[in-house]
């Protein structure tokens, strides 16, 4: 964007800013987020959002905040005091101008019911992405209260929006389920499938004593790891020394504890099951690109980076029969029912050597290219401009 350029976007960074300040580790939507200030925040003033307030940032301080979230060191609180210590005591002196198109892809805030009152006293474009509706169709697997805070976000998104990105057909016909219960209108909108950045598989894998399995996605009741611990108590039981490892990435969610006990006292399963709570991208690749297959044993979900992301590396992939992969990955992977254990175990066990199933995987994902960030881009963006000339 050029220095004489008005910023045209207000990019809405706050769940970026609060989960770095608390030091999680980065979710799927955490990438998401990370992607979106990738494209649009140099041509955006950024926006935090805290309990009802809504500040928008200079765009000296946009630029500041912008690269220290997209710095490839973990973003610390001494760094995010830097920027926006300063940040905040000017950002009252930055008011949106009419028409300013305002993107919230983070969910964050949408649930604040001085959102909606926002956006119309200032005359914004307000463009969401949606990424599930997980906690309304499933709130068993969500934690107390979470359903009901989901509904206000939907409700305040179909209310204000000018357009809508969701990821998928399948999210698009969820939220189109719920505003019809609601008796709410839809406002424009755009399934475009998240983008998967090209990586090469690394010419150096991470070393292993044994071949491994991999899962990815924060341990929460939805992601099923109990199952797979339980698989691997199986597999150590029938095949002893010749069982493979398995390798957990995700940082340690909700609504399962019974997960987190197992982790804390794995007992016979300490040699041969790591959790990792956070990695860098390489050490991801590196780690899904080594393995025998990724395993993907979610009661639900919202989209699955992870799966066409391994696809791409040229790993294949056991997961349930979701309506959601069948969409972004066709019939290439291994699909399981997800609470058929013995299914479950007798697949690994057959993954742990070069069968017939694995080889047809191999067979069909050789012609496999995932979406990119770039393409998914270059749909919204003309998607855009037909909502906002």
């Amino acid at each position: 964007m050029s220095e004489g350029r008005s910023p045209r976007y207000l990019l809405d960074v706050s769940r970026l800013v609060w989960r770095s300040w608390r030091g999680r580790p980065a979710t799927g939507i955490d990438r998401v987020c990370l992607a979106y200030l990738d494209w649009f925040g140099a041509r955006s003033l950024l926006v935090v959002q805290r309990r009802g307030h809504i500040l928008i940032l200079s765009r000296k301080s946009s630029e500041r905040l912008r690269r220290t979230l997209l710095s490839s060191r973990k973003p610390r609180r001494i760094a995010l005091l830097r920027v926006l210590g300063p940040a905040l005591a000017t950002a009252w002196r930055s008011p949106p101008r009419t028409g300013m198109i305002y993107l919230n892809v983070g969910h964050t805030g949408l649930d604040d019911p001085s959102l909606p009152p926002w956006i119309a006293r200032n005359h914004l474009k307000a463009i969401y992405l949606i990424h599930d509706l997980i906690p309304l169709t499933h709130p068993q697997y969500c934690r107390a209260g979470e359903a009901e805070k989901h509904g206000r976000r939907m409700t305040n998104a179909l209310a204000s929006a000018a357009g809508v990105i969701v990821n998928s057909r399948v999210t698009s016909e969820e939220l189109n389920r719920f505003a019809s219960a609601q008796r709410s209108s839809i406002p424009p909108c755009l399934a475009a499938w998240l983008g998967v950045d090209r990586s090469q598989a690394p010419d150096r894998r991470p070393g292993s004593r044994r071949p491994y399995f991999i899962t990815v996605g924060t341990i929460e009741a939805r992601k099923n790891h109990l199952l797979l611990l339980d698989a691997w108590s199986a597999l150590i039981r029938t095949m002893g020394k010749g069982a493979p490892d398995l390798v957990i990435v995700g940082g340690r969610g909700w609504e399962a504890e019974e997960v987190f006990g197992r982790l804390d006292h794995l007992g016979l399963l300490s040699d041969r099951v790591r959790e990792v709570s956070a990695c860098t991208d390489e050490e991801l690749t590196g780690l899904i690109a080594g393995a025998r297959a990724l395993l993907m044993p979610s009661f639900v979900e919202g989209f699955g980076l992870p799966v066409m992301e391994a696809l791409g590396l040229g790993t294949p992939v056991i997961a349930s029969d979701l309506p959601v992969y069948r969409e972004i990955v066709g019939n290439i992977p291994t699909y399981l029912e997800p609470e058929n254990r013995s299914a479950w175990v007798a697949t690994i066990r057959a993954f742990t050597e070069d069968g017939p199933e694995r080889a047809r995987q191999l067979r069909e994902m050789s012609g496999y290219k995932a979406p990119t960030w770039e393409e998914h881009f270059r749909r919204v963006e003309q998607w855009l401009q037909t909502i906002v000339p």
